[in-house]
């Protein structure tokens, strides 16, 4: 399986496959609310606003898996995404990044990244950087910010 056949559904809960982000450099990440890493959403959303008209999609997908620090429905979670932190990239439904569970997403990106492979997700804002063609090209860990990916994002969109 490629990258771009996964299914995912979004906070309207349209389905629909990465296929639609192909062409595109992609942060994939799992987030809450409820977190003390949550003030992240306002970097990934500096770095989105900054790159996207360049080729920058950014995906968040919001876990309740992390000492239950996304409770909220999904509609609770996009109206506080939005408006605490501006959130304009999308949002997806709430899903399992790990364990029994785990969404088909999130099994593709940990056995298939050089980084830390089929390691569990650590925690919330755990992020995969993606290459236009889909390739994972970084797992980054929730405790790095993520301004400080900009550089590896321009390598990425220069390609």
């Amino acid at each position: 399986m490629h990258l771009y056949e996964i299914e995912i559904e979004n906070m309207k809960g349209e389905k629909k496959t990465l296929k639609e982000y192909e062409g595109k450099v992609l942060i994939i990440v799992n987030t809450a609310s409820k977190c003390g890493l949550t003030p992240q959403f306002e970097g990934l959303e500096e770095l989105y606003l900054k790159y996207k008209d360049k080729g920058l999609e950014i995906l968040g997908f919001p876990s309740n898996q992390f000492l239950k620090q996304d409770p909220g429905s999904n509609e609770d979670i996009l109206s506080f995404c939005q408006l605490n932190y501006g959130v304009t990239f999308e949002m997806f439904k709430k899903l399992f990044v790990k364990g029994k569970n785990i969404n088909p997403l999130y099994k593709y990106l940990i056995s298939n990244s050089e980084q830390r492979k089929n390691k569990n997700i650590k925690w919330n804002f755990e992020k995969f950087l993606i290459s236009k063609t889909g390739e994972i090209v970084d797992r980054v860990l929730p405790t790095v910010k993520p301004e400080s990916m900009e550089e590896m994002i321009l390598q990425e969109l220069n390609k």
